[in-house]
C-alpha cells in the first residue's frame, strides 16, 4: 500500500468524530465512523486499562472489516479524579449508566467532591489509542491533560466531562477552549498527533 487513504475510528460518538476529523484533516486520509462504514459489532470492554480497551475495540472493528484497505483507529479515554481514588477511570462512559445524561453524571462528580479544596481537585483526562494495520500490525500510544474538578459547569463545547474539566493554563474549562484549542492541548489531541507520527513512519499518507 502506497499509503494510508482510509481510516476508519470504531466510535459513534459524533462529537469524538469531530474532533478526530478536525486533528487527522492534514493527512489526506478518508475518516470513517462505525455507522459510515456499516459496521455494528458488539464489543466488551472487560480490559483493566485504557490501553486493553482500546486494543478490544480496533481488533473487533478489524475483524468484522471487509476492506482490505483501511486502518481501524480505536480509542478509550476518561477522567481520572484523584480524591475519588481514579473514578471515573475506565468506566467513564458508563458512569451511573450510559443512558444516564452527562449533565447528571457532572452534577454528581461535583456534590461528590463537595469541600475538597482546589490543591485536592486535580484530575486528568486519558486517551490510549490503538491502531490496528490491514497486515494485522499493532499499535498503541497514550497521552492525558493535567487539571482539576471545577465547582460548577461551564462552557457550551465539547462533550462529555468537558464542562467540569478546568485548566489552570487557560483559566478556563475545556468546554470554554474554542475547538482549535482543545485539539491542541487535549488528551485526546495529543494521542492522534503522536499516532499520526506513527503511523506516518510505519505505512505513510498520502500527504
Amino acid at each position: 500500500m502506497s499509503g494510508i487513504r482510509r481510516v476508519l475510528f470504531a466510535t459513534g460518538n459524533e462529537g469524538k468524530m469531530r474532533e478526530i476529523r478536525s486533528i487527522l484533516a492534514d493527512t489526506g486520509a478518508e475518516v470513517l465512523s462505525m455507522k459510515e462504514a456499516g459496521i455494528s459489532v458488539d464489543i466488551i470492554e472487560d480490559g483493566a486499562t485504557f490501553e486493553e480497551n482500546a486494543l478490544i475495540k480496533a481488533r473487533a472493528v478489524a475483524a468484522a472489516l471487509t476492506e482490505t484497505d483501511c486502518v481501524v483507529l480505536a480509542d478509550d479515554s476518561g477522567l481520572v479524579i484523584d480524591a475519588l481514588g481514579g473514578e471515573p477511570g475506565i468506566y467513564s462512559a458508563r458512569y451511573m449508566g450510559e443512558d444516564t445524561s452527562y449533565e447528571e453524571k457532572n452534577t454528581n462528580l461535583i456534590g461528590r467532591l463537595e469541600g475538597v479544596p482546589d490543591e485536592k481537585r486535580t484530575a486528568r483526562f486519558v486517551c490510549a489509542i490503538a491502531a490496528v494495520m490491514p497486515d494485522g500490525r499493532e499499535f498503541q500510544v497514550q497521552a492525558a491533560i493535567e487539571g482539576r474538578i471545577g465547582y460548577e459547569q461551564k462552557g457550551e463545547g465539547g462533550f462529555g466531562y468537558d464542562p467540569i474539566f478546568y485548566v489552570p493554563d487557560f483559566g478556563k474549562t475545556t468546554a470554554e477552549m474554542t475547538a482549535e484549542e482543545k485539539n491542541r492541548v487535549s488528551h485526546r489531541g495529543k494521542a492522534l498527533e503522536q499516532m499520526k507520527e506513527v503511523l506516518r513512519k510505519n505505512e505513510g499518507f498520502d500527504r
